[in-house]
């Protein structure tokens, strides 16, 4: 159904290919699993698939692509458009229209199917994937999640033959994620489709995949097999992956089921150990040693909080978003704001910083009101990362947005750069950043934001488009920020991220807080947000490979 035939694809300007000697087929009603590190070039060859690359993206592809017969050399985009249905990493991008039931409509629109057909299909797919209830809701209001799952059913209604999908849960609560990853199961065991996709969180897609191909990196050769035989050897690889490398399970288990039928002398080995814990600090001095940042002089009376939430509640249209939420967070504390789509977490962020007016009840961070605070004068107490890290970058290449976050932040030039290499070690200074990829696009805005130092730093789904990598990089960052005072609130869906890096979890529902308490008691208690670890080694209350490593050495 899609055939890479030797494909080497090079941009204008760079002087290296973006993916190199890919050759590899996927047949039809195979589910395929693109894996790699982050800016291998997967980006790229999924848009080989659509005809986007080098139609609309430019560049000189060498080598051939066809799909059902059709070579996108000479097809473009919109002559695949009844073949192949794409949806990239930014839903946004791919909304044409105003509410959710016109967006899913509009694709069958284009291709002149009837009404009744048309009908039909949006009824089907609202039901598929859960938007019943969202159907008349314009897309500016829905959360991240939901607009994904908007884009995908964009997508699915037109019934194409193959569907090509640039990390479709990244912006999922776990629940939601499977319900979508179930939906892709039935297209291509019921119906034949073929899917080819491209994801980071391979804990939630790895057991789905009937193939996957690894893109190495620069000058190596793809290579294709089943899951169990390339995350034998893949540099990426999910938990259950890292547990049973570890344990020296073979062959390696590709799901939590797998691995807790072998789990048994592990736990015995780890019954009389106890994993490292890291308490939730109380407000105190930072520890000496090595610093990412020069810290400010301490004012004479510091606050006990850095934030402060007494009884908000936040109403944005008809929707009640907030209601009585309280929250305190220390300077070193981590706090992860969890729940499913809509609960409300990206607008808790939003009052922290001042993007949102509560309409009951107070916000503080440290001694400041947001929503009544200058920015230049609250970009230097809170700091935010939001989920479209576009929003912050303006310049024309990373080197200009790093010395303009310098001189923003009054740092010291090199301050900005200095943390991205850190943080994402390889990116050029003249790379303008539309060219990086989504999750270096997210890093590069990290930087740009930790360059003023805040003391309370806010971060909406921070792993999204980062690779395993990337996110121990980030992990790394993270906890020499906390060591030295500095507050990391985070809404996130990673509950690998939560677990590894997380004092507390914050679990929201419906606008309310559910459940407040140490990571390890949140989210061991929960079916959806335990991770990978806690499910094969429970009842034992491990959560990371890292501990479990840490215990056995």
């Amino acid at each position: 159904m899609i055939r890479f035939e030797n494909v080497s694809v090079t941009y204008d300007g760079a002087g290296e290919p973006a993916v190199r000697d890919v050759d590899f087929e996927v047949p039809e009603g195979e589910l395929v699993l693109l894996v790699g590190p982050s800016g291998v070039g997967k980006s790229t060859v999924l848009g080989a698939v659509s005809g986007l690359v080098p139609h609309f993206t430019g560049g000189t592809l060498h080598g051939r692509v066809t799909v059902a017969g059709r070579d996108t050399r000479t097809h473009k985009p919109r002559e695949l458009a009844d073949v192949v249905g794409t949806v990239g990493q930014d839903p946004l991008s791919h909304f044409v229209t105003d509410s959710v039931e016109d967006e899913l409509a509009y694709g069958m629109e284009s291709l002149g199917l009837p009404p009744d057909v048309m009908r039909r299909r949006v009824e089907e797919t609202l039901d598929l994937l859960g938007l019943a209830g969202l159907r008349d809701r314009p897309l500016s209001a829905l959360s991240g999640g939901q607009q994904q799952r908007v884009a995908i059913g964009s997508v699915l209604t037109p019934h194409p033959r193959v569907l090509v999908l640039d990390e479709p849960t990244s912006a999922l609560d776990p629940a939601a994620a499977e319900e979508v990853l179930a939906v892709l199961q039935r297209l291509v065991h019921d119906l034949g489709t073929t899917v080819l996709l491209a994801e980071h969180r391979l804990e939630r897609v790895v057991q789905y995949a009937d193939r996957v191909v690894l893109l190495p990196g620069p000058g190596e050769r793809p290579l294709l097999g089943t899951p169990a035989e390339v995350m034998a050897v893949s540099p990426v690889f999910p938990p259950v992956v890292g547990l049973g490398r570890l344990a020296g399970w073979s062959p390696l288990p590709l799901t939590v089921r797998d691995a807790r039928r072998r789990a048994a002398p592990l736990r015995e080995r780890l019954a009389d150990r106890e994993p490292r814990q890291d308490a939730a600090p109380a407000p105190a001095p930072p520890p000496a040693g090595r610093r990412l940042f020069r810290r400010a002089k301490p004012d004479a009376t510091p606050p006990a909080y850095v934030a402060e939430v007494r009884s908000l509640a936040v109403r944005r249209d008809r929707v009640q978003a907030l209601r009585h939420v309280d929250l305190t967070v220390v300077p070193g504390e981590t706090v992860a704001l969890m729940g499913r789509n809509g609960a409300g977490k990206s607008t808790l962020l939003g009052a922290l910083v001042g993007l949102v007016e509560p309409s009951a009840g107070s916000v503080r961070t440290g001694d400041a009101v947001p929503h009544r605070t200058r920015p230049r004068d609250l970009v230097r107490r809170v700091g935010l990362v939001p989920q479209e890290p576009r929003d912050l970058l303006y310049a024309d290449t990373v080197a200009a947005e790093c010395a303009a976050a310098d001189q923003d932040a009054g740092a010291e030039p090199g301050t900005c750069r200095a943390l991205l290499s850190e943080l994402l070690p390889g990116v050029a200074d003249d790379t303008h950043p539309r060219d990086l990829s989504e999750g270096q696009r997210l890093t590069l805005a990290l930087a740009v934001v930790l360059t003023a130092r805040p003391p309370l730093l806010l971060l909406d789904e921070p792993t999204r488009g980062l690779d395993y990598a990337a996110k121990a990089r980030l992990v790394a960052i993270l906890r020499g920020l906390a060591a030295e005072g500095h507050a990391i609130v985070m809404a996130t869906h990673d509950v690998e991220l939560a677990a590894e890096l997380a004092h507390r979890v914050v679990l929201l529902a419906e606008g309310e807080v559910i459940a407040d308490g140490p990571a390890a008691e949140v989210v061991v208690a929960s079916p959806s947000f335990a991770p990978q670890v806690a499910k094969i080694l429970a009842p034992q209350r491990w959560l990371t490979v890292s501990q479990v490593r840490a215990a056995l050495s």
